[in-house]
């Protein structure tokens, strides 16, 4: 680790038993490419070392398996998507991308929570937005619950905060709202409304990853 992180085996020595030294950018972005850290664990890093964010070439995006997305593929009538524990989606069919256009947005960009509460071209495609997003956002409230610490739910948090008026109020209050996996009502291209159910299956349960089925009613 420490030849791959370009410094001496005493100094990494030194930074894993945590002493005060200083480390740069340049070496976390070795040290996390080395061990091939996701977005969270990234971002913990750097929150630990330099209590900021990491910037964007820091993180490895998660991945599936071959098996789960031929799995997703294999589902050509069903939106299926991967999530992580942040709702970044990760993988996903063709079907789910006509549906979110997932494949045109950036990494960062493609987290459904994110998606609800910052994209008006997609909340423009949400005829039951005020009923769907409170029901998503009290399923992504339990999750924040099983990982109240995590930076990278934390930070997203707080980027949501600051954009969305209505995400402040909503994830700040007790939601007395049903749980959703899912949105519920979406227009598609052709300007149909489309309503659908979800379901939620694990992928794996040490990485917190999760896949999301919809059902068209």
């Amino acid at each position: 680790m420490a030849a791959l992180a370009g410094v001496g085996l005493t100094w990494y020595t030194w930074f894993e038993q945590g002493r005060d030294i200083q480390v740069s950018e340049s070496f976390l972005l070795n040290v996390a490419k080395a061990l091939r850290l996701d977005d969270a664990e990234c971002t913990h890093l750097f929150l630990l070392a330099h209590r900021r964010p990491p910037p964007p070439e820091a993180c490895q995006w998660s991945t599936v398996g071959p098996l789960v997305q031929q799995l997703l593929d294999d589902l050509p009538a069903r939106p299926a998507y991967v999530l992580n524990l942040r709702w970044d989606v990760i993988a996903w069919n063709g079907t789910a991308d006509r549906l979110f256009d997932f494949a045109s947005r950036p990494h960062r960009d493609r987290n459904i929570v994110r998606m609800v509460f910052a994209d008006p071209d997609l909340r423009r495609r949400l005829p039951a937005w005020r009923e769907d997003a409170p029901r998503l956002l009290a399923q992504f409230r339990c999750d924040l619950a099983g990982a109240p610490d995590d930076p990278g739910m934390l930070w997203l948090i707080d980027e949501l905060k600051l954009v969305s008026p209505d995400f402040r109020r909503w994830i700040e209050q007790p939601s007395k709202e049903n749980y959703s996996w899912g949105l519920g009502t979406i227009l598609g291209n052709d300007g149909k409304r489309r309503r659908f159910s979800h379901q939620m299956l694990t992928v794996d349960e040490h990485r917190y990853l999760k896949m999301v089925v919809y059902f068209q009613q």
